[in-house]
């Protein structure tokens, strides 16, 4: 995996692990690419990667983010609830439903809309907060074993989750565009199986690569 000028390398086991390093650093060797030896970590059980920790347990959450949302105070306007949404959003593959549970507060965030806190958004926010904070471990899509797609539809949104092995990739959720809230119910639940498949396709593509 690459984030802009960091790799970060991870394997099943620690024999695995030493090819991949041996292979990592022959490929930059071959290049003419250089790290600096004093950022380098090897052999790591888990490591900090843009606000997660990835484990041999799978991909969780950073701790220090759960703490920040789960002490984020109510928003008091549409710009705090835009920054909160912003983090929450980020982790939106965590969480089941979240295009289910979050329109209450998309809504504060529009300019035609009248800020005015009610017991929808108040829902709305302790739910997503909630959740985050017990957000499950997922696990990392391997070459081994075929997905599990399951789609779900309703008025508020399409929703599905991506299973391996019996265990949860991701969840991906959107809120349904203004045309579509008048579908029928049978229209949305084809709807989403496109959905599913598309956001299956990715992963698949990611581990073919």
């Amino acid at each position: 995996m690459v984030f802009i000028d960091d790799s970060l390398v991870y394997s099943r086991s620690k024999e695995e692990h030493e090819e991949h390093l041996r292979l990592t650093l022959q490929r930059l060797k071959e290049d003419k690419l250089y790290a600096k030896f004093k950022k380098c970590e090897f052999w790591l059980e888990k490591v900090a990667f843009p606000g997660h920790i990835i484990s041999r347990e799978g991909i969780l959450v950073d701790p220090e983010k759960v703490d920040a949302l789960s002490n984020w105070n109510r928003p008091a306007n549409a710009s705090k609830v835009r920054s909160f949404l912003g983090l929450a959003g980020y982790y939106r593959r965590f969480v089941e439903g979240f295009s289910k549970i979050a329109p209450p507060l998309t809504q504060l965030t529009r300019k035609s809309h009248k800020f005015e806190w009610t017991n929808a958004c108040e829902r709305s926010f302790q739910e997503l907060k909630n959740q985050l904070v017990s957000a499950p471990i997922l696990t990392i899509p391997s070459g081994l074993g075929g997905f599990v797609i399951s789609s779900d539809a309703s008025k508020q949104g399409l929703g599905c989750v991506l299973m391996q092995n019996s265990k949860v990739i991701a969840y991906a959720s959107r809120q349904l565009k203004d045309y579509e809230k008048i579908y029928p119910t049978h229209d949305l639940e084809l709807a989403s199986v496109v959905f599913a498949f598309r956001f299956g396709g990715i992963i698949s593509l990611l581990k073919k690569s």
